[in-house]
């Protein structure tokens, strides 16, 4: 008997493949997404002190009020402009972006680019 292969596991396999290689400090945190079936929430970690630097999601009062009925891709761009936001206020520039075990398409890819966009380098 084999292990179950659903889109859940891959995607974690994924995940832990990643995260592997991917470290974030508190110079250059780690830019991690998650997405689910409605929303999208990302965070700045630093793993080498084991903390969140900030973070923002599609379930804040500043886009929750704004976001009506956009679709899915444009609130994964605006949550990408304002992590961005919050990082340049905490003198962040420069990140390491963790898809989360996600595909780099759809609303990872909006994340991204708009948070590029709006000055963060990855």
């Amino acid at each position: 008997m084999g292990t179950v292969r659903n889109t859940k596991t891959m995607r974690l396999l994924r995940h832990q493949r990643a995260r592997k290689k991917l470290y974030g400090t508190s110079v250059r945190p780690r830019l991690a997404v998650f997405r689910s079936l409605n929303h999208v929430y990302a965070q700045l970690i630093s793993d080498s002190t084991g903390e969140t630097l900030a973070s923002a999601g599609s379930l804040d009062s500043e886009i929750k009020a704004s976001k009506g009925n956009l679709p899915k891709i444009q609130i994964s761009a605006i949550v990408g402009n304002l992590i961005a936001q919050r990082a340049k206020s905490k003198g962040i520039n420069r990140v390491v972006f963790d898809t989360g075990g996600y595909k780099y398409h759809g609303r990872i890819k909006a994340f991204a680019e708009a948070a590029r966009e709006a000055g963060l380098e990855f």
